[in-house]
């Protein structure tokens, strides 16, 4: 069971279309009513509701709807208990929670500086995943790992938003928090671009190299041998490839 709460979209006419465009079980998907009372984080009826409906997830969209309006998001000292509480309740109930933030406007800076109100929304929070639009590829949208405090950093993933097909995963993606959200390069084109170069810089002048010695030179870039194995398919006419013992190597064709 997972308790959606929102209060951006409307229920009827955005939520419910998009739960059945994606095929869920709409009897599994349950709301919290609001028509007398607003919720809040501290609001005790997140623990009923939980409790009564064995709810294994609780997303709340956006976080900054549910702190209340006597409740000051910018100032630490009430924003920390707001979470206490929260953490205690999913701790008792075993009840995962998701937490939906927006990010101010001011660009660039780090990405731990980006979301609105105090820094302890993101200290609280085990694990921070961002969301982001990539430049140059205006349907894709990448997530980020951007702090983990439990568990290794995942790798950023991609997923397609396409106006006919509608949502569909790419995999992983080379860029960083702080370049999606800067929006300053970092998408699989400008990376893929850089490795083709590279691997053309390194093998000019008849040079011969292993793709291990390839690989190394382009992870010393920044470049993962993800991106280097695309940026080689790339340039499939223009490289030659044979394999020595174990071992592939690379040349330019004449």
């Amino acid at each position: 069971q997972v308790i959606y709460q929102t209060a951006e979209d409307g229920l009827g006419d955005t939520v419910k279309p998009r739960l059945i465009e994606a095929e869920a079980d709409l009897d599994r998907v349950l709301v919290i009513d609001e028509a007398k009372r607003e919720l809040t984080l501290s609001d005790e009826r997140i623990e009923k509701a939980i409790t009564q409906n064995g709810a294994r997830l609780i997303i709340l969209d956006p976080i900054q709807a549910y702190m209340g309006e006597k409740t000051d998001m910018n100032r630490a000292n009430e924003v920390r208990p707001m979470f206490r509480r929260l953490a205690d309740v999913a701790e008792r109930t075993g009840c995962a929670v998701i937490l939906i933030g927006h990010l101010n406007k001011a660009a660039g800076g780090q990405s731990a500086y980006r979301g609105l109100g105090s820094i302890d929304f993101r200290a609280a929070a085990r694990s921070v995943l961002l969301i982001g639009r990539v430049k140059r590829e205006p349907n894709v949208r990448v997530i980020v790992h951007d702090k983990s405090s439990l568990a290794p950093e995942g790798k950023p993933v991609a997923f397609c938003l396409d106006p006919e097909t509608g949502f569909s995963w790419i995999g992983e993606y080379d860029i960083t928090a702080d370049e999606l959200l800067s929006g300053a390069g970092g998408n699989t084109a400008t990376k893929t671009e850089q490795a083709e170069k590279l691997i053309l810089d390194l093998l000019a002048d008849g040079k011969e190299l292993a793709s291990e010695d390839i690989d190394k030179a382009a992870a010393e870039a920044g470049i993962s041998a993800r991106t280097v194995r695309a940026a080689k398919k790339n340039l499939d006419g223009r490289i030659t490839s044979k394999r020595i013992g174990a071992a592939w190597y690379h040349a330019l064709k004449k």
